[in-house]
């Protein structure tokens, strides 16, 4: 039998996308790492299919490595898998190789491929089902609108300081609730001095809080019915509600499909120790990666349980989050 040359070997494709607002930029490699070719697409479906075209071209067995799978790249991403293609998210590249190697749109798709093919890359995206995507909204919505409210009384309390002396001396030692209470009651028509002025603009920013604190607690409520319905066993814990159950499944998902295990999961948070042994010296550290708003969501979960004499729940979060419907609705 005649021995293969290199240029026989079969290979299948992979292709390494850059991604961007308007474009997305693709590179594809053979299974040695040959180039097979470059192409650029705009961010729609047309794109998408003009992609998945153009790398079928090339072999029937093609791997997508993608930047930024949950925010440029999220359509694209959801275009391969719903045609039953594989993904692979993709970090962006290190300052350091960024320095050595350059930085333009065709590097970064071609080391996006290439970081699939050494094996470097082995992340599942994210899945950005509907429940967890209908999470990710509410949730922005509502951290959007606390941001807002926040910096309303921050401007109700900053603008008393500078006020004339009666209004700050009526004012100044007020809490919040009665602040805004006592803001929203002004009656002023139109700033004719400086006094009405600052009812005005008081009066106007209470006002403000007041609409932006009932869009929160509106928000709030849709949120807990929403993670009450998608993720019932894991609101049963102790110490679980509703911003910290939204947290969880945006990191790991409506079905925990991406965990493999309680140390992924652990690691996906920023959890696990890592270890920083050297010689003689055995020890771990802190973990400062991972997913630091899950860690958070982690942490407050278990101050909460520390806080009370309550016992916590029989079943990890880890397990409630990758629990089958079918173990869910048996699970207590």
């Amino acid at each position: 039998m005649a021995a293969l040359s290199i240029a026989d070997v079969p290979a299948n494709v992979t292709v390494g996308v850059d991604t961007h607002k308007h474009s997305h930029i693709a590179r594809a490699k053979d299974g040695l790492g040959r180039h097979l070719g470059q192409l650029e697409i705009g961010t729609d479906p047309r794109g998408y299919a003009g992609l998945l075209a153009w790398a079928q071209e090339f072999g029937p067995f093609v791997t997508f490595g993608i930047e930024g799978t949950s925010s440029y790249g999220a359509g694209l991403t959801r275009f391969l898998r719903a045609n039953g293609q594989a993904v692979i998210e993709v970090l962006r590249p290190v300052r350091r190789d960024r320095r050595f190697g350059g930085k333009s749109d065709p590097i970064d798709a071609d080391a996006a491929a290439g970081a699939v093919l050494s094996g470097k890359a082995t992340a599942v995206p994210k899945a950005g089902d509907a429940g967890v995507e209908m999470v990710r909204a509410l949730k922005i919505a509502k951290q959007t609108a606390i941001k807002a409210r926040t910096q309303a009384v921050n401007a109700v309390k900053g603008l008393v300081v500078m006020a004339p002396d009666p209004i700050r001396e009526q004012l100044r030692n007020l809490k919040t609730p009665a602040l805004v209470r006592t803001c929203s009651a002004y009656r002023v028509d139109r700033a004719s001095d400086p006094t009405a002025a600052i009812k005005l603009s008081l009066r106007s920013m209470c006002r403000r809080y007041v609409a932006l604190d009932q869009e929160v607690r509106s928000l709030e409520k849709e949120l807990d019915a929403l993670t009450v319905r998608l993720v019932p066993q894991l609101r049963q814990l102790f110490g679980v509600g509703q911003d910290i159950a939204a947290t969880l499944v945006l990191a790991a998902g409506e079905r925990g499909d991406r965990l493999r295990s309680e140390a992924s999961f652990s690691m996906l948070c920023g959890a696990s120790p890592i270890p920083a042994s050297s010689g003689m010296v055995q020890r771990h550290r802190l973990n400062r990666g991972g997913d630091r708003q899950a860690n958070a969501a982690l942490h407050r979960s278990w101050s909460s349980g520390c806080a009370t004499t309550r016992p916590p729940g029989p079943i990890s979060i880890s397990a409630r989050l990758t629990a089958s419907p079918r173990k869910r609705s048996s699970a207590a």
